[in-house]
This record gives structure tokens, C-alpha cells and sequence, in this order.
């Protein structure tokens, strides 16, 4: 919550997720208001609604033992000891031919 790299938006919306999560009601009940600042109510909504989805889905696999990535690519990641530098290079020189002159300035909301 203290990361410069986070806006006062996006802040509001980690700290609700952890309240959804965490259930943390109990213990803070100024966390609605916080976030209200930021949001609208609509807002809060869809972020309640994704954040309990993640939640469940999570707490599914968990309870089922279902590992979360297919032990496979899990193994494949593992056995990775080198990349091939003319690979790297190529799509290094792809990202930079494709790069755009200039960014569309960001959405203020």
C-alpha cells in the first residue's frame, strides 16, 4: 500500500480486494468509505464480484488439490537452463520494430 507505482485508485482497489478477501470487517469498518472515494458504487460491485470469483475459484483448487498449472509446463519451466541469445535477440529487435512513436495519454478515471 505504499508502492509509488501504485495510483490512489489502484491502492483503493488492492485494499478492497484484501477486504473481500480477509473478510477484515471485524477489525476495520472505514474500508467501504476509503474505497467509496475512489470508486463508484457500481465500481465496487464489479470489484467485489471479481475478487470473490478469484477467491472461490482459488479456495476450489486448493480443497480439490488441483494444481494451478499443468505439472508439465511445471517441469518444462524447471528443466530451462539456458535460452538461445539469437532468439532473444529477435524478439527483442520484433519489440522494438513494432514499438509506436508515442502513447495515447492515459484515461484520467
Amino acid at each position: 500500500m505504499t508502492s509509488p507505482l501504485l495510483s490512489d485508485r489502484e491502492k483503493a482497489a488492492v485494499l478492497w480486494a484484501e477486504h473481500v478477501t480477509k473478510n477484515t470487517a471485524r477489525s476495520r469498518d472505514d474500508v467501504f468509505e476509503t474505497v467509496r472515494e475512489s470508486f463508484s458504487e457500481s465500481e465496487v460491485v464489479e470489484l467485489t464480484m471479481i475478487t470473490a470469483y478469484f477467491n472461490m475459484n482459488n479456495r476450489f483448487m486448493d480443497s480439490l488439490k488441483i494444481p494451478l498449472e499443468h505439472q508439465d509446463s511445471v517441469h518444462k519451466i524447471k528443466g530451462t537452463g539456458s535460452l538461445d541469445p539469437k532468439k532473444i535477440q529477435q524478439y527483442l529487435q520484433t519489440i522494438l520494430d513494432n514499438w509506436p512513436e508515442s502513447f495515447p495519454k492515459p484515461n484520467p478515471d
